[in-house]
């Protein structure tokens, strides 16, 4: 789970199917009062070209209008707002970027009383975290911790790829998150997200244009989808942190490619990890290949140092010609967690508090590690395993 690197973002308006600067609106998007993002078109040519495709947007909203009245919110799902501090029946009014739509979220899962919490886990509050000295100061973790992070970052990683066996067409990313809640109280950790800052769940899903900490909800993930689920896990006083964006049944070309660009820039910044090696010049490995690959950079949110603390520094954007300071030194643990979009970079954020969103509606995709600095490179302390599912074709290939 990534930190947020304070960047503002803006919107703009482009052509659904190519991308040029759009002047017409679909005629049934208007009479839906869907938002011009995903229904604007350059041209009658772009739009009958994209019609086939184009036209499930209205058979979503009915079904998203249907679900209004079905057995989940009967049972007491409902709809999340200011970073889940208050649940609604209604979905919020929002100017959408894409197609997808928040659903309901289920009630809050339970923990049983001989988990270990984070200070933050009854009341939604981190206590320690925000004032700690570690907020500006890098720490060099005792062999003790980084033994103790090892066998976190083990469990965080065996619990991501129960969650990766778990995913296809037809499974909720509420039933994800049971999956991984489950498997983490099983390990005996607590899920680190679960009520950090009111974090409603105990992962982050998020789906197609969503950039990052997407809500576990009652959506069904679709043939085609692309998914990224984040996993921190909280064990013996320290968390271990990492993600992976998967394929949901057949999905088109263009977002096998965005993912693999994604995996790709995440092994490239690890590649160049070191003592000695500045912390800005992980954006600058990133943001050429992503640019080479005809992707952008996400800038508001940046990898962090972590350990008996979920996020502190080093802050570690991953674009160029960014201003990070400090050098990695030996014993220095933190993540780098790219986050790749399709168009362009700026993101919107979702009347949850939560979702940020493509501002244009195209996919983007994340992977994630955690990292220690070693005296001669890098351990990867969230590294697959060999038990880990073969899901990503490339590394098989």
């Amino acid at each position: 789970m990534d930190g947020d690197s304070g960047t503002q973002a803006e919107s703009t308006v482009s052509c659904a199917r190519c991308g040029k600067p759009a002047h017409l609106q679909c005629p049934k998007c208007i009479e839906l009062k869907l938002p011009r993002e995903g229904a604007a078109f350059c041209s009658q040519d772009c739009f009958k070209a994209a019609w086939s495709s184009h036209k499930s947007v209205h058979v979503k909203l009915k079904n998203d209008k249907a679900f209004n009245h079905s057995e989940e919110l009967q049972n007491n799902w409902l709809y999340c707002l200011k970073k889940g501090q208050i649940r609604t029946p209604q979905c919020p009014h929002f100017d959408w970027t894409g197609t997808l739509r928040p659903y309901p979220i289920s009630k809050h899962r339970v923990v049983p009383a001989a988990i270990e919490l984070p200070d933050w886990a009854m009341d939604g509050i981190p206590k320690i975290e925000p004032s700690s000295d570690l907020q500006s100061r890098v720490e060099i973790k005792t062999p003790d911790q980084i033994e103790r992070m090892r066998e976190t970052c083990r469990i965080a990683r065996e619990v991501l790829d129960a969650a990766a066996r778990f995913i296809r067409p037809g499974v909720t990313t509420d039933e994800i998150d049971e999956v991984v809640h489950k498997a983490t109280i099983a390990a005996g950790g607590y899920p680190s997200p679960l009520n950090y800052h009111f974090f409603p769940k105990s992962c982050c899903t998020s789906v197609n244009e969503v950039i990052c900490h997407g809500i576990p909800d009652a959506r069904r993930l679709e043939d085609g989808d692309i998914v990224n689920v984040d996993v921190t896990v909280y064990y013996k006083g320290v968390h271990g942190d990492l993600n992976e964006t998967y394929f949901v049944g057949n999905v088109d070309e263009e977002s096998q490619r965005l993912v693999r660009c994604t995996y790709e820039c995440l092994e490239k910044a690890i590649s160049i990890v070191k003592p000695g090696v500045r912390f800005r010049e992980v954006g600058e490995v990133i943001n050429r290949h992503a640019s080479l690959s005809g992707f952008s950079v996400v800038k508001s949110y940046c990898g962090h140092g972590i350990g008996e603390l979920f996020h502190c520094a080093p802050n570690i954007p991953h674009y160029g010609k960014n201003k990070a300071v400090g050098l990695m030194k030996k014993g220095q643990i933190f993540t780098i967690e790219p986050m790749i979009n399709a168009g362009i970079w700026r993101d919107r954020l979702w009347p949850d508090g939560w979702t940020a969103v493509t501002s244009d509606g195209k996919r983007s995709a994340q992977f994630e590690h955690t990292l220690l600095v070693t005296e001669t490179g890098v351990e990867v302390l969230t590294g697959r395993l060999q038990s880990s599912p073969h899901v990503f074709p490339w590394l098989s290939s």
